[in-house]
This record gives C-alpha cells, sequence and structure tokens, in this order.
C-alpha cells in the first residue's frame, strides 16, 4: 500500500493531480494506515492504470467516471465515441484552416480588412458551416471571398435600410436599381445555384441570430423583393396591354414563395441526370407550368408575349437562376406529358 506522495512519485502524477481525483470520487484510497494516513492499495492502483489509459484516449474525467461506473460498457462503444469525437475536431480544424487561408490569400492580396469586419466575417462562415458541406462551401464565392464579400453585402444592406427607414416605397426608382444590384450579387455569390440560395433563405428566416449578424430581417427581405417585382412589371409593361398586366399585379406575388424551392429540385434532377421524361421531373414540370398560369393566366397570347419578354429583356431572368439549359430542360420534359384528358 502506498501513500499519496509515493503513488505520485511512482506514477508520475501529481499529489495535487490525485488529490483532485479524489475530490470528484474518481479515484479515492480504500484504506487508511494506524496513524490516520490514507492508503492506496492494489486494486486503486490498478484502477489508476485504467485512468491513465483511458485519458491517453483524449477522455474526460467525466466519461472516464462514467465508463468506470459501469464496468459492463463495451470498450469498443467507447472507442467509437472517441473516433466520432475526433471526426469532429478534425472537421473543425479543417474549417478553422481553410478561413485562415481565406485570410491569408486576401492579405497576400494587398488587402487588409479591418479586426472587426474578419471577426465579422468568422462569425458568418461559421454560420454557413451549418448549413454547408465543405465541398459545397468551396463552390460558394461568397464564403472564399471572405471579408471583401462581406463588406460589399453590408454596404448594401445599409443601403436598402436606409430606403425601408426613410419611408422611400418599394416601388421607387431607387428601391428597384438597388433590388436589382441585389438579385445580380446574390446570383454571383450563391455561383447561380438555386438550392444553395433556398437553404441560405431557409436560414435567414428562422435563425434569429443570422438576421441580427446579416443586417437582412424579414421586414427587409420583403421590401427588397416587393422592390424587385416592381422592377420586373416595369419591364413586362413595355409588353403587355393594361388587362394582362392588371392581372400579373393582382397575382405575382401569391404564389411567389413556390418558385425557389422548384426551381432548386429541377437543378437537382438535372445535376442528378434525370431524363426530361422521368416521372419526378414531370411532375415538376407540371407544378411549373400550374405556377406560371398563376402568374400570367391562360391566354396563349399573353403567354407568348411573357416568354418573348423574357428572352429579350435580361433582367427578367436576373434573380430567378433559370439558366437555358433548365429552361430547355422544362421544354423538353413538357413535350412527355401526355395532352389533357389522356393521362
Amino acid at each position: 500500500m502506498l501513500k499519496v506522495g509515493e503513488l505520485a512519485k511512482r506514477s508520475g502524477l501529481t499529489v495535487r493531480t490525485l488529490h483532485h481525483y479524489d475530490s470528484i470520487g474518481l479515484l479515492s484510497p480504500s484504506a487508511r494506515s494506524d496513524s490516520g494516513y490514507r492508503l492506496y492499495q492494489r486494486d486503486d492502483i490498478a484502477r489508476l492504470q485504467q485512468i491513465q489509459a483511458l485519458r491517453r484516449f483524449g477522455m474526460s474525467l467525466t466519461e472516464i467516471g462514467t465508463f468506470l461506473a459501469r464496468p459492463d460498457t463495451p470498450f469498443s462503444s467507447i472507442v467509437a465515441q472517441q473516433i466520432a469525437a475526433l471526426g469532429r475536431q478534425i472537421e473543425q480544424a479543417s474549417q478553422l484552416r481553410a478561413q485562415l487561408a481565406t485570410l491569408h490569400h486576401q492579405l497576400a492580396n494587398g488587402e487588409e480588412p479591418g479586426l472587426a469586419d474578419w471577426l465579422t466575417t468568422l462569425e458568418l462562415m461559421t454560420m454557413y458551416d451549418k448549413i454547408f458541406t465543405q465541398e459545397e462551401l468551396k463552390r460558394l464565392p461568397f464564403y472564399s471571398n471572405g471579408a471583401k464579400s462581406q463588406a460589399e453585402w453590408a454596404a448594401l444592406v445599409a443601403q436598402v435600410r436606409a430606403l425601408l427607414d426613410g419611408g422611400v416605397a418599394a416601388e421607387h426608382a431607387d428601391a428597384q436599381k438597388l433590388a436589382e444590384h441585389w438579385m445580380i450579387m446574390l446570383e454571383r455569390d450563391t455561383a447561380a445555384n438555386p438550392d444553395f440560395v433556398r437553404r441560405i433563405d431557409a436560414l435567414l428566416t428562422r435563425d434569429a441570430a443570422a438576421q441580427q449578424q446579416t443586417g437582412i430581417t424579414p421586414e427587409l427581405r420583403q421590401y427588397v423583393m416587393r422592390a424587385f417585382s416592381a422592377r420586373r412589371q416595369s419591364v413586362y409593361a413595355k409588353y403587355l396591354d393594361e388587362d394582362e398586366m392588371r392581372h400579373m399585379r393582382e397575382n405575382s406575388g401569391k404564389r411567389a414563395a413556390e418558385w425557389p424551392p422548384l426551381i432548386a429540385a429541377v437543378q437537382q434532377q438535372m445535376e442528378a441526370g434525370a431524363e426530361p421524361d422521368a416521372p419526378a421531373v414531370q411532375a415538376l414540370t407540371r407544378q411549373w407550368f400550374e405556377l406560371f398560369r398563376d402568374f400570367a393566366g391562360d391566354q396563349p397570347a399573353t403567354m407568348q408575349k411573357i416568354r418573348a419578354a423574357t428572352e429579350q429583356e435580361p433582367v427578367l431572368r436576373t434573380g430567378t437562376w433559370m439558366s437555358d439549359e433548365m429552361l430547355a430542360f422544362i421544354r423538353q420534359s413538357a413535350a412527355t406529358l401526355p395532352a389533357p384528358g389522356q393521362a
């Protein structure tokens, strides 16, 4: 049997460490000498060896205590937990390395973001880590451009906020101009990927912290959407008569929220190599034309005018994430749909 000082010397630990183990109930001496000194017996020393071995696995003292309190727990499960923990640590280290590489790239190019700007950017990067994989983040220009993109967005958000707080109507030309710029930047910084936009939009809708960090509140987003809708309608007005425009104004916003997830779903089908006549694609195509009819009406002549306007006016494609390839894919799928009354 050993006194605490002797055990400390032989085990390479400090007396303070052994006292701490005793205080938390992890390792308590089980005997006392005639003079009252606490003594560690053979079983105590064997338990200390287990503790030291488990510490080398990276386990916390709490985890070790839980494991030793349940000797029936398979050790393989403990190893599996440690592997998972190391995996999380490796992922976090990879994320930090990517962020530092971005900072190094900016500094090497002569950019010197302020500390406050960089800390804000780090917060945003951490926020986007929650909704994108590391591979996706590499394809996300907003993420890779770091502080530079953040500064651009902060300036634009401030301009829009000034108009909103100043009582400027969303239909005003200044608001429309900023809304169009907003959509151009959003397409650029999301690599024109509709699914990326859908996920960011969902984050900004539900996460109050994300709204605070970006300044993009639901009220601000709605203002931008109204202004951009007004911008699009001003372009359509060159092609449609008064009755057609009235129908568009009355219906353009009713199902607008259904377009982004639909476009993202079509993009996913295309990336997966689905054929235009696949049942899943045909279902999306039916939904596509249902939304289009709600927006444009049922008159073939009006639909044709809207298609012509879309082809001739680039602004009508801005912020829609509808590429030429996607529109061609939808047309191909539509050609495979059975005629009404045949399906």
